[in-house]
Protein backbone atom coordinates (compact mmCIF):
# COMPACT_ATOMS: atom_id res chain seq x y z
CA UNK A 1 0.00 0.00 0.00
CA UNK A 2 1.84 3.43 -1.06
CA UNK A 3 2.00 6.27 0.81
CA UNK A 4 -0.58 8.56 -1.20
CA UNK A 5 -2.81 5.38 -0.87
CA UNK A 6 -2.50 5.70 3.07
CA UNK A 7 -2.65 9.36 3.12
CA UNK A 8 -5.71 9.20 1.24
CA UNK A 9 -7.96 6.93 3.36
CA UNK A 10 -6.62 8.82 6.49
CA UNK A 11 -7.97 12.35 5.29
CA UNK A 12 -11.10 10.14 4.17
CA UNK A 13 -11.46 8.93 7.54
CA UNK A 14 -14.73 9.97 9.15
CA UNK A 15 -13.62 12.02 12.21
CA UNK A 16 -10.84 13.75 10.17
CA UNK A 17 -13.95 15.15 7.61
CA UNK A 18 -15.85 15.80 11.29
CA UNK A 19 -13.04 18.12 12.04
CA UNK A 20 -12.73 19.64 8.75
CA UNK A 21 -16.40 20.59 8.69
CA UNK A 22 -16.05 21.57 12.45
CA UNK A 23 -13.18 24.02 11.86
CA UNK A 24 -15.03 26.10 8.78
CA UNK A 25 -18.33 25.81 10.95
CA UNK A 26 -15.97 27.62 13.40
CA UNK A 27 -14.12 30.32 12.16
CA UNK A 28 -17.52 31.32 10.04
CA UNK A 29 -19.04 31.45 13.49
CA UNK A 30 -16.24 32.92 15.24
CA UNK A 31 -16.37 35.85 12.28
CA UNK A 32 -20.06 36.44 12.61
CA UNK A 33 -19.42 36.80 16.65
CA UNK A 34 -17.00 39.39 15.90
CA UNK A 35 -18.79 41.41 13.42
CA UNK A 36 -21.62 41.04 16.33
CA UNK A 37 -19.12 42.41 18.90
CA UNK A 38 -17.78 45.10 16.90
CA UNK A 39 -20.88 46.11 14.84
CA UNK A 40 -23.96 45.27 17.09
CA UNK A 41 -22.72 45.65 20.87
CA UNK A 42 -19.74 47.91 21.04
CA UNK A 43 -20.99 51.12 19.59
CA UNK A 44 -23.84 51.33 22.19
CA UNK A 45 -21.94 50.33 25.12
CA UNK A 46 -19.16 53.22 23.49
CA UNK A 47 -22.17 55.60 23.26
CA UNK A 48 -23.54 54.49 27.12
CA UNK A 49 -20.16 55.43 28.16
CA UNK A 50 -19.50 58.77 26.33
CA UNK A 51 -19.32 58.20 22.88
CA UNK A 52 -15.96 55.90 23.20
CA UNK A 53 -15.06 53.89 20.23
CA UNK A 54 -13.49 50.61 21.79
CA UNK A 55 -11.81 50.11 18.46
CA UNK A 56 -10.12 52.71 18.77
CA UNK A 57 -9.69 52.95 22.64
CA UNK A 58 -5.28 52.78 23.00
CA UNK A 59 -2.20 53.44 25.08
CA UNK A 60 0.82 54.69 22.69
CA UNK A 61 3.46 53.23 24.66
CA UNK A 62 6.31 54.91 22.29
CA UNK A 63 5.73 57.87 20.01
CA UNK A 64 6.33 56.88 16.20
CA UNK A 65 9.03 57.05 14.33
CA UNK A 66 7.43 58.33 11.38
CA UNK A 67 5.11 60.84 13.05
CA UNK A 68 4.80 61.71 16.62
CA UNK A 69 1.41 61.58 18.25
CA UNK A 70 -0.96 62.66 19.57
CA UNK A 71 -2.81 60.33 17.21
CA UNK A 72 -6.33 59.93 16.79
CA UNK A 73 -6.93 56.85 16.14
CA UNK A 74 -5.49 53.21 16.10
CA UNK A 75 -4.54 53.10 12.27
CA UNK A 76 -2.96 55.94 12.42
CA UNK A 77 -0.82 55.50 15.09
CA UNK A 78 0.11 52.04 13.76
CA UNK A 79 0.74 53.88 10.66
CA UNK A 80 3.22 56.54 12.25
CA UNK A 81 4.99 52.77 13.45
CA UNK A 82 4.11 53.85 17.09
CA UNK A 83 4.14 51.13 19.83
CA UNK A 84 0.24 50.71 21.36
CA UNK A 85 -1.15 49.03 23.61
CA UNK A 86 -4.60 48.09 22.22
CA UNK A 87 -7.03 47.80 25.32
CA UNK A 88 -10.44 48.31 23.06
CA UNK A 89 -9.32 45.39 20.69
CA UNK A 90 -8.56 43.33 23.57
CA UNK A 91 -12.41 43.74 25.45
CA UNK A 92 -13.76 43.20 22.18
CA UNK A 93 -12.13 39.79 21.60
CA UNK A 94 -12.91 39.54 26.04
CA UNK A 95 -16.70 40.16 25.45
CA UNK A 96 -16.05 37.51 21.61
CA UNK A 97 -15.11 35.18 23.81
CA UNK A 98 -17.49 34.98 26.38
CA UNK A 99 -19.99 34.98 23.28
CA UNK A 100 -18.47 32.04 21.34
CA UNK A 101 -18.19 30.32 25.28
CA UNK A 102 -21.83 30.07 25.86
CA UNK A 103 -23.11 29.50 22.64
CA UNK A 104 -21.07 26.87 22.81
CA UNK A 105 -22.04 26.15 26.35
CA UNK A 106 -25.43 26.33 24.97
CA UNK A 107 -24.77 23.69 22.08
CA UNK A 108 -23.10 21.55 24.31
CA UNK A 109 -25.90 21.54 27.18
CA UNK A 110 -28.22 20.56 23.93
CA UNK A 111 -26.44 17.74 22.56
CA UNK A 112 -26.15 16.31 26.22
CA UNK A 113 -29.99 16.69 26.53
CA UNK A 114 -30.78 14.79 23.25
CA UNK A 115 -28.26 11.59 24.42
CA UNK A 116 -29.53 11.07 27.98
CA UNK A 117 -30.99 8.46 28.28
CA UNK A 118 -34.32 8.01 29.61
CA UNK A 119 -34.37 7.25 33.39
CA UNK A 120 -36.07 3.88 33.83
CA UNK A 121 -38.04 3.62 37.38
CA UNK A 122 -36.36 0.53 39.47
CA UNK A 123 -38.60 -2.81 39.10
CA UNK A 124 -36.19 -4.39 41.98
CA UNK A 125 -35.26 -3.75 45.12
CA UNK A 126 -32.95 -6.04 47.97
CA UNK A 127 -34.00 -7.24 50.92
CA UNK A 128 -32.97 -5.82 53.93
CA UNK A 129 -32.47 -8.99 55.92
CA UNK A 130 -31.33 -11.48 53.06
CA UNK A 131 -30.38 -9.61 50.53
CA UNK A 132 -31.56 -11.09 47.51
CA UNK A 133 -33.51 -9.11 44.52
CA UNK A 134 -37.31 -8.43 45.09
CA UNK A 135 -40.13 -6.73 43.25
CA UNK A 136 -40.21 -3.22 44.58
CA UNK A 137 -43.83 -3.55 45.62
CA UNK A 138 -43.42 -6.82 47.62
CA UNK A 139 -44.66 -6.75 51.20
CA UNK A 140 -42.40 -9.72 52.16
CA UNK A 141 -39.24 -11.32 50.96
CA UNK A 142 -40.06 -14.88 49.52
CA UNK A 143 -37.04 -16.24 50.32
CA UNK A 144 -36.52 -15.41 53.88
CA UNK A 145 -40.20 -14.62 54.67
CA UNK A 146 -39.05 -11.27 56.61
CA UNK A 147 -41.57 -8.73 56.53
CA UNK A 148 -41.01 -5.72 54.55
CA UNK A 149 -44.17 -3.39 54.94
CA UNK A 150 -42.50 -1.04 57.30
Amino acid sequence: MGFLHQFKAFLLRGNVVDLAVGMVVGTAFSNMVKSLVDNVIMPPIGLLVGGVDFSNLFLTLKQGAKAPGPYETLASAQAAGAVTLNLGLFINTVISLIIIGFAIFIVVKGINKLHKSPEVEATTKSCPECCTKIPVHAKRCPNCTSDLSS
